[in-house]
């Protein structure tokens, strides 16, 4: 893949990630209440829903703007049950775009003997229509889920001779979206040459999946979201850098489980204190340094290594941004984990201690 830059027009919130290499379109939008549901779990509940709703309003009229079409029209595509935590279907009706139909598919694991052997479609409805624009809310990990139920959707438009124009797609997600989508569109093109692509909108950042248990040993491999390798809005890491309640760079991972915090909040409780407790069993054990360092996505950098990482092209601001960086990332490595440890456990049974059904 050629080298990506991320490109924003000033005052929009909303950032395009340009490749030579590209066939579909990947998009960040940042935003206020965005940036609070990814620093903080204590957002949950209907909160992280409604957090969602301005920037994806912000995110479609953008879209819509730039479309030669203007489209007016969608239908939606619903995976349960993470979809059901995007606001598109709101946010369709603010922008003017008529929702045709809502369509539902579950996709669940296949377990045999106790062990994930696959992926499996187990409940759909489904409606098409020619020429679709179909928009979609889901978190992406490692994309497995939304690669076959995308794939049977696809199937039931050429079994119902109907097509699909383009997706619109909303996600908390990482970068094996691109990858899978690049992949998905090129194949689309082989039987609708006129497909228009993907337009993937992304919450703050395109972040990465941990690939093993991290320095800690307590991170999940190719669940957690980090920043190494990912390409964040420069407001996220200004919004961690300033955020006061908690040492947000240090949570587990930017979303935790999307279901669970929407509607089995006592499971997300039981997640998030389970992650902490975990990180101070062997406080004393870590390398603290390598920890941030870890969590931030690099070591140390100069300030044109840094915005080489992250896609960056150098600005004022952005200057501004990497030398508060270097403060907070110096001042938070001269504190006990220990300490930071005990002090979250304290904050979550504060915030969300109401939540526990084992009382």
């Amino acid at each position: 893949m050629s080298p990506q830059t991320l490109i924003s027009k000033p005052g929009t919130g909303f950032y395009d990630l340009v490749s030579d290499s590209f066939l579909n379109t990947y998009h960040i939008v940042t935003d206020e209440g965005t940036c609070r549901l990814m620093a903080s779990p204590e957002v949950v509940g209907f909160d992280s829903y409604s957090a969602m709703v301005a920037p994806t309003i912000r995110a479609l009229e953008i879209l819509k703007e730039r479309d030669a079409r203007k489209f007016d029209r969608a239908n939606i595509l619903t995976i349960l049950r993470g979809g059901l935590n995007y606001p598109v279907e709101e946010a369709c009706s603010k922008c003017g775009i008529m929702v045709s139909d809502i369509s539902f598919m579950s996709c669940e694991r296949i377990i045999r003997d106790g062990i994930i052997t696959g992926l499996d479609v187990k409940y759909e409805q489904v409606r098409t229509e020619p020429d679709n624009t179909l928009i979609i809310g889901d978190i992406i990990a490692s994309g497995a889920t939304l690669k076959l139920c995308l794939k049977h959707f696809v199937d039931i438009h050429r079994a119902k001779g109907h097509s699909i124009r383009k997706i619109v797609f909303f996600t908390v997600g990482g970068t094996k979206a691109i990858g899978m989508m690049e992949e998905m569109t090129a194949e689309i093109r082989t039987f609708w040459p006129d497909f228009e692509g993907f337009q993937c909108v992304f919450y703050e950042g395109i972040f990465t999946v941990y690939t093993d248990k991290g320095v800690t040993g307590v991170n999940t491999p190719d669940i957690d979201f980090g920043w190494k390798g990912a390409v964040l809005a420069p407001e996220f890491r200004k919004y961690i850098i300033e955020y006061g309640h908690a040492p947000a760079l240090l949570e587990k991972c930017i979303i935790y489980d999307g279901g669970a915090r929407r509607y089995q909040i006592d499971l997300h409780y039981e997640e998030v204190t389970d992650y902490w407790k975990a990180l101070l069993n062997v406080a004393g054990e870590v390398d603290f340094r390598s920890f941030i360092a870890e969590k931030a996505g690099y070591g140390e950098a100069t300030y044109e290594q840094w915005c080489e990482l992250n896609c960056y092209l150098p600005s004022e601001d952005l200057k501004v941004i990497y030398d508060e960086e270097q403060e907070y990332v110096e001042a938070l490595a001269k504190e006990s984990l220990r300490e930071i440890c005990q002090t979250r456990l304290e904050q979550l049974k504060k915030d969300l201690g109401k939540y526990e059904t084992n009382q």
